[in-house]
């Protein structure tokens, strides 16, 4: 009876990227920041995984498998806005990298990407239910009250809000003002309503630095937070809303519709 010696032979793995590949990966999402950075990572994680399964190099990819890969996309029943936005992220990637000389041509330059209803099919709040919500809002915790505030009349985002200090209350011309970090980092100073103003004054009554909104454990709040940590208004006033529906200003692409209570131009 024979035995089989064990083999010590070393198998060779080879890396997901080549070095080129790599810095240009690299490259690209170094110019972003934030939010964006995050939702551009994803985008090429999922490619890139998509094109291992295919024994695919990054750098070999042509149009077809860009257009495959969005096909399978649509096939997996992503949303129009996903099926598009990915696309236009690949096709950025590959414009970096033929721009630092790392790639030829782009295989993703004439990729056709399909159309996107930019109409907000999204059901907001009408006036009355606005305002049942500061209502409720107002019969609550004045921190609640004043995030609520901030939302549904000044048409903030939900991290712009939580992401504001209390350093940053200011006055000019008469207005009650406050400054804050808009998408993409630019920083800007908007009026604040009368009703938002008294609310701030009351979640801050003693403090006169840190986040104007903290958690249980003093901290400032995330983005996410008050989706989860502040329901109790809208279900005292029986609606289902996330914090998204109460942004009547919102500027984003997909939600282009005019505010329901209009304010003041921004001061600066």
């Amino acid at each position: 009876m024979t035995t089989a010696a064990p083999s010590t032979a070393l198998a060779t793995i080879q890396p997901a990227f080549t070095d080129p590949e790599r810095l240009a990966l690299a490259g690209f999402l170094a110019g972003y920041r934030g939010l964006t950075r995050e939702a551009y990572t994803l985008d090429l994680r999922q490619f890139t995984t998509w094109c291992r399964v295919r024994s695919l190099n990054l750098f070999a990819v042509r149009r077809a498998d860009i257009e495959g890969f969005a096909r399978d996309l649509e096939a997996r029943g992503r949303a129009r806005a996903t099926v598009t936005r990915r696309p236009c992220t690949i096709a950025g990637f590959y414009r970096y990298a033929v721009e630092e000389e790392l790639l030829e041509h782009s295989p993703a330059a004439h990729v056709r990407r399909p159309r996107v209803d930019y109409e907000s099919h999204a059901t907001a709040l009408d006036r009355n239910e606005l305002g049942a919500m500061l209502v409720a809002a107002g019969l609550g915790p004045p921190v609640e009250h004043a995030l609520i505030s901030l939302l549904a009349l000044n048409g903030l985002r939900v991290s712009e809000a939580t992401g504001a200090d209390i350093e940053h209350l200011g006055l000019e011309r008469g207005h009650r003002t406050l400054t804050i970090t808009r998408k993409g980092g630019k920083v800007v100073t908007i009026p604040l309503a009368p009703r938002t103003a008294r609310a701030i004054d009351l979640a801050t009554v003693d403090r006169c630095d840190g986040p104007i909104f903290l958690t249980l454990t003093g901290g400032g709040w995330t983005g996410t937070a008050p989706g989860s940590a502040r329901p109790s208004a809208r279900t005292r006033c029986g609606m289902r809303s996330s914090p998204r529906r109460l942004m009547p200003g919102c500027r984003c692409a997909t939600c282009k519709r005019p505010p329901l209570i209009r304010i003041r131009a921004p001061v600066r």
